[in-house]
Parts: structure tokens; sequence; C-alpha cells
């Protein structure tokens, strides 16, 4: 494993474990961190149709492998713009789609310049979605849709997370990330 495939993963696990749990943002996250059950690949790939395939190697692994629930893509080298890992994004979504996954697995989206559609640069809310390195997130359907059934509200988890990344203001979020980076 390469120096910067272990920062990568490191600070993920970092972000995931201080922002995403400590933070309760993800009320399903602590369970299966704490139970081993993420797996982190790194990749350090910068161009697209290798990047695409380490998507594919992630869903088959989950798809092989029902011990990991789920899976975090992490880009250590590429899409730093969040436009071009939007795109990325859709063309993983599309391969889902052509291969017959949609409704067993689904993706969730983490990117360092996130931004929410029709938000600013700087809004809080954005830091709901914010992690060290682009990420795809790979969950398979029916875990999500037993936790959301276990919860007793989740319509309002995405409300509480913007109410309090909004509390926590810019200069928290801000120097969250800047303790968590590895750039």
């Amino acid at each position: 494993m390469s120096s910067v495939t272990e920062l990568t993963e490191k600070a993920t696990r970092q972000w995931l474990q201080d922002v995403v749990i400590g933070l309760n943002l993800c009320p399903f996250a602590r369970r299966e961190f704490d139970a081993g059950r993420i797996h982190f690949a790194v990749t350090e790939e910068t161009d697209l149709e290798a990047l695409l395939m380490a998507f594919a190697t992630e869903l088959s692994r989950l798809d092989k492998t029902p011990e990991i629930e789920t899976s975090l893509v992490i880009f250590a080298n590429a899409v730093p713009d969040f436009h071009d890992y939007l795109d990325l994004l859709d063309m993983a979504q599309a391969w889902l789609e052509d291969q017959e996954l949609e409704g067993i697995f689904q993706l969730a989206s983490f990117h360092p310049l996130y931004q929410f559609a029709d938000s600013a640069p700087d809004d809080e809310a954005n830091y709901t979605n914010r992690s060290p390195f682009p990420v795809i997130h790979i969950l398979r359907e029916d875990s999500v849709e037993r936790a959301v059934a276990s919860h007793p509200d989740p319509a309002m988890i995405p409300e509480r997370n913007i109410q309090l990344a909004r509390e926590r203001g810019l200069r928290f979020w801000k120097e969250m990330m800047a303790g968590i980076a590895v750039r």
C-alpha cells in the first residue's frame, strides 16, 4: 500500500469518525463502522476509465462479500473539480443501471467542494456532504430500507444536519476539515 493510499484512507476514516459519526450526520454509520463492515477502497488512478473500473470492482466486491455492508470508493488524485466529480457520479449511476444493479445498490456522494443545488459555496449546509477526498459511497439498498424503517423520523435527518451545520458555523467547519486534510 502506497503512502498516498494510506494517508487518503486515514483521512477518510478520521472524517467518518469525527464528522459523520461524531456529529451524528448519519445515525446508521456507527454500528457499521464499529463492526468493521465498511470497506475503504482508495484509488490513485486519474484516468476516467480506471476510475470507473475501481467503482465497478467495489460493486463486485460488495456483491460477492455479504459481510461488507457498504463501501467508500475514494479518489485520492482525481476529480478535484466538483463538476467533473458530478460527471463521474453520473457515469457510475448509469453503469449501475446498465448492470441492472439499481435497487440492489445505491450511491451517495461526498466531495471536498460539495455544493447543493441553489446553495452558495460558503453555505455551511454543504459541509454535510463534504469529505477530505472525492468519494462515491455504495450502499446496499435493502440495508438502507431496514435502517430507515427502524428510525423514528428519517425524513428529519437531512433537516437536522442542515440546522446543525449552520449552527456550528463556517469557521467550525473549515477548522474541522483542515484538521482532517492531508494534502
